[in-house]
């Protein structure tokens, strides 16, 4: 059966990749369909504006996860950790700067060893939630089955850390920061084409406005109000700062994976590019149990959210 409520894992304190001491914290944490330990486990790692509701009405990902879906709750227990500091569960981080993705990953790994989580089937995650699953596996290779990186990387390339940058001074100048970054964002999530498709230079005659620009307000605001300005500083620097090869050879590090690795890339994706996803499947081949997948979409980053039939074709024979 699905389930919705918010469980937490007790931390008496962590150290940081920075030195930074983070004391008497919870991790927060969402169960769907059969009880630990009964199932194969799949953990689901949610991108930047997102959390660990990933199934049910409210879902983000409920497309693709639940009773029947390509991820099939009557089959496997769904995990989702939420990221300390998105807010979802009432917790913000003063200290953003203090973290990496990498920090992420090893609490990921904490709140699987507490749950007594050895082994899991698949871990699955877009964008951000992508790039902690590659940190993931970079520190413990034998974790999981599978592994499912979606409109991700190992790594923050210079195009997307300067985005960050842009995104971080929207956050700390703006007097509307949250919608100003969201307006900002929505431009590197979508593409040129996306945009000519659907708005055409059409108008928003009551509002006296281009139909574009109302739409961008709309997102801006949307975010505003279930979003903060600290949650969002967070998962932007986490975005700035994934790098698996922090302490090491990237090459030397992910061909240590045990799981079978399915990459999927977005043709369009100005995030992170489907020619980067490419290079890395071809440096990687040799090494590893792993196949590349395209998503062929005008939509750019967001297609992972956009585009379900194409996402359940690929990862719906790795669920059966």
């Amino acid at each position: 059966m699905l389930t919705s409520e918010l469980k937490y894992i007790p931390f008496k304190s962590y150290t940081t990749e920075s030195g930074f001491e983070l004391q008497n914290f919870q991790l927060s944490y969402q169960l769907f369909g059969p009880a630990l330990k009964t199932a194969p486990v799949v953990l689901v790692n949610h991108a930047l504006s997102g959390n660990s509701n990933v199934t049910g009405n409210d879902g983000w990902w409920k497309d693709l996860i639940g009773p029947n879906k390509p991820i099939d709750t009557n089959t496997y227990t769904v995990l989702a950790f939420n990221i300390p500091g998105n807010g979802y569960d009432g917790w913000l981080i003063d200290e953003y700067h203090q973290f990496l993705a990498k920090d992420m990953a090893k609490l990921f790994i904490a709140g699987l060893d507490t749950l007594e989580v050895s082994k899991l089937y698949g871990i699955i995650g877009g964008s951000l939630g992508g790039g902690i699953a590659w940190e993931m596996l970079g520190l413990r290779p034998e974790i999981s089955d599978h592994m499912i990186p979606i409109a991700s990387d190992w790594k923050s390339t210079d195009w997307l850390i300067a985005n960050c940058v842009i995104q971080e001074q929207f956050l700390l100048n703006s007097s509307n920061p949250v919608h100003d970054a969201r307006v900002h964002a929505m431009l590197c999530y979508r593409t040129p084409t996306s945009f000519k498709q659907r708005f055409q230079r059409s108008m928003n005659e009551e509002l006296s406005v281009f139909n574009v620009e109302s739409w961008l307000q709309h997102h801006g605001k949307k975010l505003q109000e279930r979003f903060q300005q600290k949650a969002y500083l967070m998962m932007n620097h986490l975005l700035k700062h994934i790098d698996v090869a922090s302490k090491g050879s990237a090459k030397q590090i992910l061909k240590k994976i045990k799981a079978h690795v399915h990459m999927v890339a977005i043709d369009t994706d100005l995030f992170f590019t489907a020619e980067e996803n490419r290079d890395l499947y071809t440096a990687l081949k040799r090494d590893l149990q792993i196949s590349y997948h395209e998503i062929k979409s005008i939509h750019g980053h967001d297609a992972f959210l956009i585009e379900y039939k194409q996402l359940k074709d690929i990862v719906g024979p790795i669920f059966k």
